[in-house]
């Protein structure tokens, strides 16, 4: 079967974080620039390519100061590491709607290996533009320390979740 190629639809997909502050409320924040490329097998997704890029001085976290801090060498170092990027090594189907997303995830130049929990969202043949899309929910955690993000600090929390809504549109 010949190779489907997709790219994320930038209108309809979101890319968020939520890290524990003072260990009593959480913080949200969003990427707003990425993209998502996939390669798979027609409609199947078992086994699909998958890499994305994500722009870090397009973290917004609704506080200019706070994202001037985020971008500083204690935590993205924007200056030296201006993407975070990740590569599938496979693409575990679990159900009719579940997958497991398995890759490297590069943050700061530091790659780890992490799984991913992928939702199918399902298909839509045509959108009102004649385009073939394809949603996905996907979420996962990762240790800010494994990638060198932030300083050892009590009040922020070491875990970050990480939440997105995808849509992949068909390329022609």
């Amino acid at each position: 079967m010949a190779t489907t190629k997709w790219i994320s639809d930038s209108a309809h997909s979101e890319l968020q974080f939520k890290i524990k502050h003072l260990m009593i409320s959480t913080v949200t924040g969003s990427i707003k620039k990425f993209e998502v490329m996939v390669e798979s097998h027609g409609d199947d997704f078992t086994n699909a390519t998958i890499n994305f890029i994500a722009d870090v001085h397009s973290i917004d976290t609704n506080n200019p100061e706070r994202e001037k801090h985020l971008q500083a060498v204690e935590f993205f170092d924007s200056a030296h590491f201006p993407t975070i990027t990740f590569e599938s090594t496979r693409m575990e189907r679990i159900d009719e709607e579940s997958y497991k997303l398995h890759g490297s995830l590069v943050i700061k130049g530091i790659s780890k290996s992490i799984v991913i929990d992928v939702e199918h969202g399902g298909i839509v043949e045509k959108d009102r533009f004649g385009n073939k899309k394809v949603g996905f929910t996907i979420n996962t955690k990762i240790n800010r320390h494994d990638f060198g993000v932030g300083p050892v600090n009590p009040g922020l929390g070491d875990e970050i979740k990480l939440y997105s809504s995808i849509q992949i549109v068909k390329q022609m």
